[in-house]
């Protein structure tokens, strides 16, 4: 199997607009409008971190009746913007999941999503059932795009992602999980779980956690 390689972070909000612009008075750059994700009460804006990852601002829909289960990523309840879940990308979802289960951690069953861009055209991907969180987010879940281009091509750019990391109450059976699925994250003690990003744009460096 192929390690896995950063996709996306996900950025959740309760007003995608306003984490919008705040983002972009300190970055230096604008997100641009991703797609709704329909069925699932959401839509979303794009940040690009490179050539192949990029930064997802998530929030709920208002176009969109309340679905029948929670909002993705722990939007509900959400009263501030924070970095809540992110997604690591293999072209082998099954054998992930099968190397997490022998690790003792839980990944959520493969599924389907697709959504329509901002200009109309389909996107489509397989991913872990990223409602299944294990260890509070900080394990990430998997995606694979399949023969849709990935977002990152056309999310604008001039932000990089310096660092991540992440930290927890329970560090060391946190890295362990991880190691054990082929994830490199550094993990440190924390009073809660938090995973923290260091972004830079033109005008600066932001901490999201």
């Amino acid at each position: 199997m192929n390690r896995p390689e950063l996709d996306h972070l996900v950025y959740a909000t309760p007003d995608l607009e306003s984490t919008v612009d705040a983002l972009e008075a300190s970055l230096g750059v604008r997100a641009v409008e991703g797609g709704r994700h329909i069925g699932e009460g959401t839509r979303n804006a794009l940040l690009g971190l490179g050539p192949s990852s990029y930064l997802e601002i998530l929030g709920p829909d208002p176009g969109q009746p309340a679905p029948g289960r929670p909002l993705w990523f722990g939007l509900e309840g959400l009263t501030d913007p924070r970095l809540t879940r992110w997604a690591m990308r293999t072209g082998d979802l099954e054998t992930i999941g099968e190397r997490a289960r022998a690790a003792g951690a839980r990944l959520g069953p493969v599924e389907d999503g697709q959504r329509r861009r901002a200009d109309g055209s389909p996107l489509a991907w397989r991913f872990t059932d990223p409602h299944v969180t294990t260890a509070d987010g900080i394990v990430p879940f998997f995606i694979d795009w399949g023969a849709s281009a990935h977002p990152a091509r056309s999310a604008p750019t001039g932000v990089s992602l310096l660092a991540l990391r992440a930290e927890h109450p329970y560090p060391a059976g946190v890295a362990s999980l991880l190691r054990a699925i082929g994830v490199d994250l550094p993990v440190t003690r924390g009073d809660r779980p938090a995973l923290i990003a260091v972004l830079e744009g033109p005008r600066g460096m932001v901490e999201l956690r």
